[in-house]
């Protein structure tokens, strides 16, 4: 449990490559299921995972993560998350300098201490708060 929040924290503080790595596995996979910006999803390597780490401050500013539930078994955590984060460019659904916010639940695996994979659930709000 500990690792994994440690790694939304470091992502949450806008880490990149360099302050991401040591959280993930060498065979690290990131599962992002469909959503509002991304209906197909999409499925991630470590070296594609850590490039949109270092991409996203082009995209997203003053990233929170509001943790509402943990759930932890053997090498599996799964995290309930409140996220929003502030807009530097325009997406469908919002312009730049919006608040853009998103109900998430990410399931973590792990193994010798490190990520392995991630699934991400995304539902994003489109409509004003």
């Amino acid at each position: 449990m500990e690792h994994v929040l440690g790694f939304v924290r470091t992502v949450e503080a806008g880490g990149g490559s360099a302050e991401l790595r040591p959280f993930l596995a060498e065979d690290f996979q990131l599962t992002e299921w469909p959503h509002a910006l991304s209906k197909t999803g999409s499925t991630r390597n470590l070296a594609e995972t850590l490039s949109g780490a270092d991409h996203s401050k082009d995209i997203v500013a003053d990233q929170r993560f509001e943790i509402v539930r943990t759930t932890c078994q053997e090498d599996r955590v799964v995290l309930e998350m409140d996220w929003s984060a502030t807009l530097l460019l325009d997406l469908p659904h919002w312009d730049r300098g919006d608040t853009i916010r998103a109900r998430s639940t990410a399931v973590f695996q792990l193994r010798d201490g490190l990520i392995i994979s991630q699934d991400t659930y995304d539902c994003y709000y489109t409509a004003p708060e």
